[in-house]
């Protein structure tokens, strides 16, 4: 799926005179009978006119295909119906600056919570520690398996290697503001990612060329941040990248090529850990795609108090 890249459905609501209570960024979590989930949604009302963008559990971010007010709640057709797949539906009530509310599709049912998402505007600091390592090329202290049962990374050769598809790995120390520093070698055909916070993916990929466009080629935030400069394919080599995050604003450094500028990231990708932006949060990595993804060299910098 293709990012949220314009207007997207227009529809009369309230009136201009009006605040809209539902309008703005929203950290959401979907409870299902069998579990939990993040979500995320942005919505937008120009003077009376609705447009939304949602972040599902997975893939990315995408225009809603209907938004409307009614009464006192928010319907939000999150996917329309498709073939024998039924649409998906929101139907949202806010107090407080908190949602609530309830999704359906066809008999199923699950439960929405959800708060505004924190602004997280920071200054950037005035120095930054030393750099110290989260991996320490032997083994895997200081990181965990979400799946310990099909769990393939290893340390080998201070290399952090997943030898074939299977658990993802997070650190598990968390993080607010850092400098991350990292050299990784994505394989041919190979799909990753660096979860930042645990929240915010950089895209790790190589897929065949012309499949990605810059909202989801290497080194991009998924679906939210395009990468602004083409940089090689360099599948099966090292390559390195730098990574600054202060609040909600990431620069990327790519082989010393400034290939993402201070810019905003909106909320959270697909397949994050949770959508409590206002935390702290580890490093993730997707091990779940495809085997062969090796990292090494990683370093953190944190702002100095």
């Amino acid at each position: 799926m293709k990012t949220f890249l314009a207007v997207l459905v227009l529809i009369p609501t309230l009136a201009a005179k009006d605040k809209n209570p539902f309008a703005g960024r929203w950290d959401i979590t979907i409870t299902t009978s069998n579990g939990s989930y993040p979500d995320w949604m942005e919505l937008v009302d120009e003077n009376g006119t609705l447009a939304a963008r949602v972040q599902p559990r997975g893939g990315s971010v995408h225009p809603a295909a209907e938004a409307k007010i009614s009464g006192s709640h928010l319907l939000i057709t999150v996917t329309a119906a498709q073939d024998k797949q039924p649409a998906l539906t929101w139907d949202l009530a806010v107090k407080d600056d908190r949602l609530s509310g309830t999704q359906k599709r066809g008999d199923q049912t699950a439960q929405i919570a959800g708060v505004r998402a924190p602004a997280l505007k920071r200054k950037e600091p005035k120095a930054w520690t030393s750099p110290e390592p989260i991996f320490n090329g032997k083994d895997l202290t200081g990181w965990a398996p979400d799946k310990p049962e099909i769990n393939h990374w290893m340390a080998k050769d201070g290399v952090l290697l997943n030898e074939s598809k299977g658990a993802n790995l997070k650190t598990t120390r968390t993080f607010d503001d850092f400098k991350l520093h990292l050299d990784l070698n994505c394989p041919e055909d190979g799909n990753s990612g660096v979860y930042l916070r645990g929240r915010y993916e950089m895209q790790v990929e190589y897929e065949k060329p012309g499949i990605e466009d810059a909202f989801h080629r290497m080194g991009s935030i998924y679906g939210f941040v395009p990468v602004r400069v083409e940089m090689p394919r360099k599948a099966g080599q090292w390559e390195s990248f730098d990574i600054t995050l202060v609040g909600r604003i990431v620069t990327i450094v790519r082989d010393g090529t400034t290939i993402i500028d201070h810019q905003e990231i909106p909320g959270i990708t697909g397949g994050a850990l949770d959508a409590n932006e206002a935390e702290p949060g580890p490093f993730y990595i997707q091990g779940d795609h495809t085997g062969g993804m090796m990292y090494r060299n990683m370093t953190i910098a944190v702002p100095k108090r």
